[in-house]
């Protein structure tokens, strides 16, 4: 059956923003609900793979990616202990297989402010902020779903579907009665934020760097400024186990994590400095009913790898090839057991696997271990045939074929 009322987004973050867009172009008409006043600066997910960009090049948003963000082919790991480069991986060995060989450090706060920039004055572009949802209930054809206003008060409004893009809180995955399976790391998360150009202190540093140590491994990339500012280098690290956010995040704690990477006499101009609990869970399903998931709320991971925003984007455009024939009644409810089977498999079998396993390979501690380990790479990296299947693995290339695959 063809559908005539909206779809609804819960949220406006990225996964949100890029699904709205991919349903848009396709005249597909939506509503998009988030809590929050305005769009979230928010400073975690940057990197978008070569699979990624793809896709958002398909619906018009690359081009201004590439443009305002840093294009990023190289990739390095470092052994924190000695000092040495371990491994190079040059994503241009792929040019032959993806037409964007290299990441995109663009920020999701930028794509998400591009895509509003871009979308945001044409009134089928349904976007409201200080509206959250709060429950819903399924009907035969449709949904009712609760809409929470900024001052308090509530309304019903219909749609066809309603799509959870609320984050690992998830509203809707939880009102929907979803488990969410996992675990979460005892350690929390803290990244900091310098303007100091780390390459003038070490030529060998690029865009992209994962270090290991067995107490203090570490993330850096490099992203684009703010046309006033200069490029920002990003650091997560683990906290001590225990460690409190406030005593992570004074001057003199943050001065003194970043100088035993990078000594100086000057202290460093702090950007920004975040914290966060990490976890790696995924729904036990992406759909019941009317109702759907995608991003944060239908699989969580680690940072290291950068899987989060590109899994969730993922989602978004397998499930926009989904509702909109869906929604047209070309295809029948049963796709939505697809998209779970697919991304679902995705989540599982190569970013959840992927991530733990980039943890563990940082974090290591057991010295012959870690020398096995650290040789495995390097050697990985130096064999070409070798280097190529890791990247593809690596950067979810292997990911979005297998999903595709599932019938």
């Amino acid at each position: 059956m063809a559908y005539s009322d909206p779809i609804i987004i819960s949220g406006a973050g990225p996964v949100a923003m890029v699904l709205a867009v991919a349903l848009y172009r396709q005249g597909v008409p939506f509503i998009s609900f988030e809590q929050l006043p305005e769009p979230f600066v928010d400073q975690r997910a940057a990197s978008h793979h070569p699979p990624t960009v793809e896709m958002l090049d398909k619906i018009g948003l690359a081009e201004h990616m590439i443009n305002e963000g840093l294009k990023s082919p190289i990739y390095r790991f470092h052994d924190r202990v000695t000092h040495d480069v371990i491994a190079e991986f040059d994503l241009g060995l792929l040019s032959d297989e993806v037409p964007f060989p290299y990441v995109v450090q663009y920020e999701q706060y930028k794509l998400v402010r591009k895509i509003l920039e871009l979308f945001g004055h044409n009134s089928d572009f349904n976007v409201q902020f200080s509206r959250a949802v709060k429950g819903f209930k399924q009907y035969g054809d449709h949904v009712i779903v609760e809409i929470e206003n900024a001052d308090g008060s509530s309304e019903m409004v219909r749609g066809s579907f309603l799509v959870g893009c609320d984050g690992g809180r998830s509203t809707v995955r939880k009102t929907a009665d979803i488990s969410f399976e996992g675990f979460t790391y005892p350690e929390k998360f803290i990244k900091i934020g310098t303007y100091f150009d780390l390459t003038a202190h070490d030529n060998r540093i690029a865009i992209r760097n994962y270090f290991s140590h067995p107490e203090e491994w570490c993330n850096l990339f490099r992203v684009k400024g703010e046309p006033d500012k200069p490029d920002i280098w990003r650091f997560v690290v683990p906290m001590r186990v225990g460690e409190s956010e406030e005593e992570a995040k004074t001057p003199h704690a943050m001065q003194r994590r970043l100088k035993r990477f990078f000594p100086r006499d000057e202290d460093y101009e702090i950007a920004y400095a975040n914290v966060y609990t990490v976890s790696q869970c995924v729904a036990s399903s992406f759909n019941k009913g009317r109702i759907v998931l995608a991003g944060d709320s239908a699989h969580v991971n680690n940072p290291i790898g950068g899987m989060g925003l590109n899994g969730g984007i993922h989602d978004a455009i397998n499930l926009a090839s989904k509702l909109v024939p869906l929604w047209r009644g070309e295809l029948g409810m049963e796709c939505l057991d697809l998209y779970t089977r697919q991304r679902h498999k995705a989540s599982t079998d190569f970013t959840q696997a992927q991530t733990i396993a980039n943890k563990k390979q940082l974090e290591e501690k057991d010295p012959a271990k870690r020398k096995r380990r650290l040789d495995e790479m390097r050697a990985m990296s130096e064999d070409p045939i070798k280097a190529k299947a890791y990247m593809r693995r690596a950067q979810l290339i292997d990911s979005v074929k297998a999903a595709d695959a599932i019938t």
